[in-house]
């Protein structure tokens, strides 16, 4: 009984970890380029912004956070991350929802402090760095030989 239970907590998390395939991983990095994109555009363009251009630019970098917090947590779920990585996750995810609050302030039409500006021009740089550390701290706790 115990043997076969163990087959099934193996194929559990082998099916969890190949979960984050290489094509993933690129998936990801696509993502943030379009948010990039989306982002110097809207900048570029000016108040006020293409409701369309905004809203997909959200929304793309919502589905991001949500596509990585969701990886993560079925990641841990199959191996549990060590105490660091767990928080480095909840602040990378901390960092992202701070990068997407100011940008929804910088979206209203009451003037917003410049510091807040400055704030959404560093903020993405951060997520990417620390989204970044992230995964690699996440990969290289399950082995990321195995995931290739």
């Amino acid at each position: 009984m115990t043997s076969q239970w163990n087959d099934k907590e193996k194929v559990f998390t082998e099916g969890i970890l190949m979960n984050i395939t290489p094509i993933k991983l690129a998936g990801i990095s696509i993502a943030f380029l379009v948010i990039f994109f989306f982002g110097f555009w809207l900048s570029r363009s000016g108040k006020p912004y293409n409701a369309i251009l905004f809203n997909f630019h959200k929304l793309i970098a919502l589905a991001t956070l949500i596509f990585l917090g969701i990886s993560v947590y079925r990641i841990n779920l199959a191996t549990p991350l060590g105490t660091a990585t767990v928080a480095l996750a909840v602040l990378t995810g901390a960092v992202f929802l701070g990068t997407m609050v100011t940008g929804g302030l910088l979206n209203l039409d009451t003037p917003m402090p410049a510091a807040l500006t400055v704030v959404h021009h560093i903020a993405p740089y951060l997520t990417v760095l620390a989204t970044a550390l992230t995964l690699y701290l996440v990969l290289n706790r399950v082995g990321i030989q195995r995931l290739i």
